[in-house]
């Protein structure tokens, strides 16, 4: 099999296939924090991370989430369908924290009436700059239509995963999401894991998630294990690939 680099993230490597639609992605034993600015080595982060990733899309597909991912073929890697991102990091929060409690000085912990969508341009140059939907369909990042289907399906994905975390005594708090143009249609792309999103204990409301990286808050792996070996209680284990 001839591959090359397709692209280098802080988290995942993705590498082009002999199929022109099919990428090879890799997890990282990589974290970071300040958007990239902190880097660290952490040894078993790429497989936890993936293992978490693999429950969790398999899950949003088995309840009608159309995903990049084909087939998870090792221990860190997945072949994933070849999308064009959308250039926008979709953030969805149920309960204040982070960000959202610093900018408009409320206390973390409290939940919204509802949802939350915000968005964010997809450039590092930038340090991803908030963005509304009219400056995002003006700049031709997305059109109106696209949208529609990206709030719908984040709204969807959000009480599948609600349902599913509350069944792991863990607060889904707020999260991340992307997006890939894929065959005319727009699917969910990229990973979801502790590293995008906020998880909290629902009996201690310990953080589960990468706050205990960026805060020094503890170990993260041993952290990304509990979400783990809760899902797969839930989900089943993960003995396959």
């Amino acid at each position: 099999m001839s591959e090359t680099l397709f692209y280098s993230g802080k988290a995942k490597d993705v590498f082009t296939t002999d199929d022109q639609n099919v990428l090879r992605m890799v997890y990282k034993d990589q974290a970071t924090a300040l958007n990239g600015k902190r880097k660290e080595q952490i040894t078993g982060k790429g497989l936890l991370n993936y293992q978490i990733s693999k429950l969790i899309f398999k899950y949003l597909m088995a309840n009608g989430i159309e995903t990049h991912l084909i087939e998870n073929i090792s221990a860190t890697e997945q072949l994933v369908k070849k999308v064009t991102i959308v250039p926008l990091e979709v953030v969805l929060r149920n309960v204040v924290a982070g960000s959202f409690a610093r900018k408009f000085g409320q206390a973390p912990g409290k939940r919204l009436a509802t949802p939350i969508i915000e968005y964010y341009y997809k450039n590092d140059a930038l340090d991803d700059p908030a963005i509304n939907i009219s400056q995002a369909t003006a700049l031709g990042i997305v059109t109106p239509a696209e949208i529609e289907v990206i709030e719908k399906q984040t709204k969807q994905i959000n009480q599948l995963l609600i349902d599913l975390f509350d069944r792991a005594d863990i607060d889904l708090i707020d999260f991340k999401l992307e997006f890939g143009r894929y065959d005319g249609r727009l699917i969910l792309a990229d990973e979801f894991s502790p590293d995008n999103c906020r998880l909290w204990d629902q009996t201690t409301h310990e953080s589960l998630d990468k706050d205990v990286f960026r805060l020094n808050k503890g170990d993260l792996v041993s952290v990304y294990d509990v979400v783990l070996r809760r899902l797969e209680k839930i989900l089943g284990g993960s003995t396959d690939v």
